[in-house]
C-alpha cells in the first residue's frame, strides 16, 4: 500500500496583479504632454502656441478628477501622478513662457519673478498633498495652480507679439509675482470639486453654459484672461468685505455695551442729584473733572475773583478827596474826631 504524501498541498493562491487605472492617468498624461509642449515652444518663441497648450493642459486636468470621481477610480498613485503632472503644466511652464516672453528684459528681476512663481506653485502643492484629508473639500486654501496659471497665460496670449518693454516687462513681473504669491495664500477660494455632474440640472444651467461659450468664442485671449482675474481676485475682495462687516458689528457691540452699562450705572444714582448725574457722564465721556482742573495753571486758580460793588441808588456814592482836601484842617462840619465825612458833599 502506497503512503499519502503528507506534503501534497492544494493548488497556489491566485496572486492579484498590481496595476494603476488606465482611464483617469491618461488623462493626466495628456495634461503633462500640454505643459510639456508649451515649455518647448515657449523656448522657441512661439509664445502663443505655448499659452494655447497650457489651457489644453487645464481641460485635460479637469477631466482626470472628475473621471476618477465618477467611475470610483481614485487612488494614490493618481493624486501623486496629478500634483507631478500640475508641477509641470502648471508650475514650471508658465514660469517659462513668462520669461521668454517678457521678463528676459529685466534681468535678474526677471528670472527672480518667474522663480517666485515656480517655487510657490511647488509650495502650493505640497501643503494640498499633506491636507487633502483634513481641509473642506468646497474650498480652496490658496489660489488653485491651474488658475494661476491661467492669469500668466492669459496674459502672455493677449500680448504675444508685443516688443519687449519696460513697462509691459514690469507688469509681466508684477502678475506673476502675484499669482505665485496669491498660491501659497490663506484666501478660500470656491472650490468646483463638489460639483454634481451626474445629478439633475435646472435646463436654464445648460441655457447658461451655451451662452458663456459663445462668449469665450468671440474673444478666446481676452475672455479667459477675464474670467480668470475675476477668480483670483473674489476671495481677496470677499475677504475685505467681511472684515469690514466683522468691524462695523464690533464697534457697534462694544458702543451698546457701553450705553447699556451707562445707564445702569445711572439708574442706581439718587434721581435727586442730578448733577452727579452729569459729573459721572462728563468724566467718563472726556475724565474727571479733577483732571481737568489739575490742567489749568495755578496762578490762574490762585488769583481772586473781582467783584465790583454795588451801590444804593438813593444815595450818592462816596467821593474820593485829593491830596489837598487830605493835608487841611477839619472844617465845621467835620465830625468830632477829626476825620472827614466821607458822605459829605462837598459840591457848592
Amino acid at each position: 500500500m502506497e503512503a499519502k504524501d503528507d506534503n501534497h498541498h492544494g493548488p497556489a493562491p491566485r496572486t492579484h496583479r498590481r496595476g494603476i487605472y488606465l482611464l483617469p492617468n491618461l488623462l493626466t498624461t495628456g495634461a503633462m504632454f500640454g505643459g510639456f509642449y508649451a515649455i518647448l515652444s515657449a523656448m522657441n518663441g512661439h509664445f502663443e502656441h505655448a499659452a494655447i497648450a497650457i489651457f489644453v493642459a487645464m481641460f485635460f486636468d479637469g477631466l482626470d478628477g472628475q473621471v476618477a470621481r465618477m467611475t470610483n477610480t481614485q487612488s494614490d498613485f493618481g493624486v501623486q501622478y496629478d500634483s507631478l503632472s500640475d508641477m509641470v503644466s502648471f508650475g514650471v511652464a508658465p514660469a517659462v513662457l513668462s520669461f521668454s516672453w517678457m521678463l528676459h528684459s529685466l534681468g535678474k528681476v526677471g528670472w527672480a519673478a518667474a522663480f517666485i512663481y515656480a517655487s510657490c506653485a511647488a509650495l502650493r502643492l505640497a501643503r494640498f498633498n499633506t491636507q487633502i484629508a483634513t481641509v473642506d473639500k468646497r474650498y480652496f486654501i490658496g489660489l488653485a495652480s491651474p488658475t494661476a496659471a491661467a492669469l500668466v497665460a492669459g496674459l502672455v496670449w493677449n500680448g504675444y507679439d508685443v516688443e519687449p518693454n519696460s513697462g509691459t516687462a514690469i507688469l509681466a513681473a508684477l502678475m506673476t509675482s502675484l499669482a505665485g504669491i496669491l498660491m501659497v495664500s490663506n484666501f478660500r477660494y470656491k472650490s468646483l470639486k463638489g460639483l454634481d455632474l451626474k445629478g439633475k440640472v435646472p435646463f436654464m444651467v445648460i441655457i447658461g453654459i451655451v451662452l458663456v461659450l459663445v462668449v469665450i468664442s468671440i474673444d478666446p485671449a481676452a475672455m479667459l484672461l477675464l474670467l480668470a482675474l475675476t477668480y483670483t481676485l473674489s476671495a481677496p475682495v470677499f475677504w475685505l468685505i467681511r472684515w469690514f462687516r466683522n468691524r462695523q458689528q464690533a464697534t457697534k457691540v462694544a458702543t451698546n455695551e457701553y450705553f447699556e452699562s451707562d445707564d445702569d450705572l445711572a439708574g442706581e444714582m439718587d434721581e435727586e442729584a442730578p448733577e452727579s448725574r452729569q459729573e459721572h457722564r462728563f468724566s467718563s465721556w472726556f475724565g474727571s473733572r479733577k483732571s481737568v482742573k489739575a490742567k489749568t495753571p495755578v496762578r490762574e486758580r490762585m488769583e481772586p475773583e473781582y467783584n465790583p460793588p454795588s451801590y444804593d441808588r438813593d444815595v450818592d456814592p462816596p467821593i474820593l478827596l485829593d491830596e489837598e482836601s487830605q493835608d487841611s484842617e477839619p472844617t465845621d462840619e467835620s465830625s468830632s474826631d477829626g476825620s472827614a465825612n466821607p458822605w459829605q458833599n462837598t459840591r457848592e
